[in-house]
């Protein structure tokens, strides 16, 4: 019996193409997100589901697939959106796309770093105004980084890439995580661990590369903000409640802390409007790994870990 493998919004054709060898490939006609009663008809009776980040695939979405169901690919490193352990009762394995994303987000994280400390965002808005500019010695004077501190919240592939990116701007690492990495690691980069708030107390460019999980979720509030020093920066392009957004606006107006480079949101798409009021942050529309190469790999890597499991072989990135 041919398999039902549903894709919930197109993605690119390469990984399209190997999953039409694998089995009847419905995809989504809709270049958005599906509503939750949409996205529930369209995977009735699936073998694969093949899922994007804003896919909440949960009880109620497993009901809806039914019992034929036997793995969803989430076309994504983080799986926030997924219930793992329910997907697990059931026997549906879960994947994810690490790995083939790092050096594009990287480059976001340290592009980030650069818009924000260099005011290069509100420079270009002001070009773009029409307005009357002239060069000074204290035009929009921005902060330099070399001999400066990147703090990384969570050493993964993602935060070691950006922090070797960082290395070569001449910034020092310091980072915090639940472990600590392996002497390799910290020799290579030079970095030494410090406790989450000797961190923010101590940095001069805080990194969110953090999962999101109950752990996470508004690790960066009101307090944690207290702790960073004035001149400091905030850096997220892992997920966005990682940062009650609330909480850094008040923080960006009061000048408790420079500045901020934000990829991602709290209520994604949903931009804080206090947010959008500010000069003193960088927003950018969730571009981590938006580029021709990365998505396609991350495609590729969904659509091969569907096609391994519908031929009853073990994926190739299982979500532990």
């Amino acid at each position: 019996m041919t398999a039902r493998i549903v894709v919930t919004r197109a993605i690119p054709e390469p990984a399209l193409d190997e999953l039409r060898a694998a089995g009847d490939t419905w995809v989504s006609p809709h270049d958005r997100a599906l509503a939750a009663a949409e996205l529930h008809a369209a995977i009735r009776g699936a073998d694969a589901v093949v899922t994007l980040l804003h896919d909440r695939v949960d009880d109620a979405f497993l009901d809806a697939a039914g019992d034929a169901l036997r793995v969803v690919a989430n076309v994504a490193v983080g799986y926030d959106n997924v219930d793992v352990p329910a997907c697990a009762r059931r026997g549906v394995v879960v994947t994810n796309t690490p790995g083939v994303l790092t050096e594009a987000t990287a480059d976001i994280a340290l592009a980030l770093i650069l818009m924000a400390t260099r005011r290069l965002g509100e420079a270009e808005r002001l070009i773009r105004t029409g307005e009357p500019w002239a060069w000074s010695m204290t035009f929009l004077l921005g902060t330099g980084l070399r001999g400066k501190t990147l703090g990384i919240v969570g050493l993964g592939q993602i935060g070691r890439a950006t922090a070797l990116r960082a290395r070569a701007l001449g910034l020092e690492i310091a980072y915090t995580g639940p472990r600590r990495a392996g002497e390799s690691v910290e020799a290579e980069l030079e970095a030494r661990y410090l406790p989450l708030g000797e961190l923010l107390e101590t940095a001069d460019v805080v990194s969110l590369h953090c999962p999101l999980n109950d752990e996470t979720r508004h690790l960066i509030d009101a307090a944690a903000l207290a702790h960073m020093n004035p001149t400091a920066f905030l850096v997220n392009t892992t997920r966005g409640p990682v940062v009650d957004e609330g909480a850094l606006v008040d923080a960006l107006r009061a000048g408790a802390i420079a500045g901020a480079g934000l990829d991602v949101y709290e209520r994604e798409p949903v931009v804080h409007p206090g947010l959008l009021e500010l000069e003193n942050v960088v927003l950018l529309p969730h571009l981590g790994s938006a580029t021709v190469e990365t998505r396609t790999e991350m495609a590729l890597l969904a659509a091969r870990n569907v096609v391994a499991v519908l031929a009853g072989g073990p994926p190739l990135s299982p979500v532990a």
